[in-house]
């Protein structure tokens, strides 16, 4: 029984988003086509999910246009979703429109971004990669017009290092420009260096909440691959196929038979206790979570009542489970 959608602040602006979100990275466009999206869209909304994220290059636009055309038949007031998108891998070839945060691709990739999702504005923009190639400089004045123009809210990076958001931060307010609130990072229990090591005390200085993806290791952490990669599952998907080594790795399995055996004490799935263990973060202003189904929302939302109960037992074993051995 879901007791309630928890609502956390993004960093230290004032927006306040779910602290289970709903993500469209994989599926959407690829194993969900708008009427599977809407059952999904619609039972994590239910759920008290206000926030979707999105990026471009996803499905090369299409998770865009699918999320768009969900959005518009869900027909939800505008003031009751936030919605996100990122930027830099770029859908049409050329040397100023993939892999770049320069100037140029920004200001004309925004405005498509928009129409694909049938939106006048979005919430967030992330800047989905660092580039080396762009100033930092050129980009947060880029991503300052966008949400000076009303185009967006709110602007944050993604998979970026902790020293490139600080120059970002000190960068805008050198300026006076609009700094970053976010940063959107994966982060799970066989991913934890990054978020806790070296981003947590930029968060605790600058104000970055975080966005974190992939809380059960592409899925590695429910243990369904123990056993093999089925044939139905989203690793056997054309341009997914990295994920069957992932899902083979050997400290990846040792993790999952762990979470698998800590959840059947605990009373849960093993997807709802790795996904608690992240919402234990103070730092974590929302895990984005994915679904193929209905059933995986419902399953992903119920994770929030188990990180209200998990006791310190529990995370210590969780703890020394996926601590790395000493080199």
């Amino acid at each position: 029984m879901i007791a309630g959608m928890r609502y956390r602040r993004l960093g230290a602006s004032g927006l306040k988003i779910s602290e289970l979100s709903f993500g469209s990275w994989v599926t959407f466009g690829k194993q969900l086509d708008v009427g599977l999206a809407i059952d999904c869209m619609a039972v994590a909304f239910e759920g008290g999910v206000n926030f979707f994220d999105n990026a471009e290059v996803y499905a090369q636009g299409e998770s865009e246009r699918v999320m768009g055309a969900a959005l518009t038949r869900l027909g939800w007031a505008r003031e009751d979703f936030v919605v996100s998108t990122k930027f830099f891998g770029g859908i049409h070839p050329g040397v100023n429109t993939t892999e770049t945060l320069n100037r140029k691709y920004l200001l004309q990739a925004i405005g498509p971004s928009l129409e694909r999702l049938g939106l006048d504005f979005v919430d967030l923009i992330y800047c989905h990669s660092p580039d080396p190639e762009t100033p930092i400089e050129e980009t947060v004045w880029a991503m300052h017009d966008i949400v000076t123009n009303g185009q967006a809210l709110y602007w944050g990076t993604s998979n970026w290092p902790a020293e490139s958001i600080r120059e970002a931060v000190e960068l805008a307010e050198r300026h006076h420009l609009r700094k970053p609130v976010v940063e959107q990072p994966q982060y799970n229990l066989l991913h934890r260096d990054r978020v806790e090591k070296f981003l947590a005390p930029v968060c605790s200085e600058l104000g970055i909440g975080l966005t974190t993806w992939s809380p059960l290791s592409f899925g590695v952490l429910t243990g369904k691959y123990l056993n093999g990669i089925p044939d139905s599952s989203r690793a056997r998907i054309e341009g997914v196929e990295w994920l069957a080594a992932v899902a083979e790795d050997e400290a990846s399995t040792k993790m999952a038979m762990e979470v698998v055996r800590l959840s059947g004490e605990v009373g849960c799935t093993p997807a709802q206790l790795a996904i608690a263990w992240c919402l234990r973060n103070p730092h974590v202003s929302s895990v984005i979570t994915g679904a193929s189904n209905v059933a995986q929302v419902r399953e992903n939302l119920g994770a929030q009542d188990v990180a209200m109960e998990l006791g310190d037992d529990v995370l210590a074993r969780l703890d020394v489970a996926s601590a790395k051995p000493a080199s």
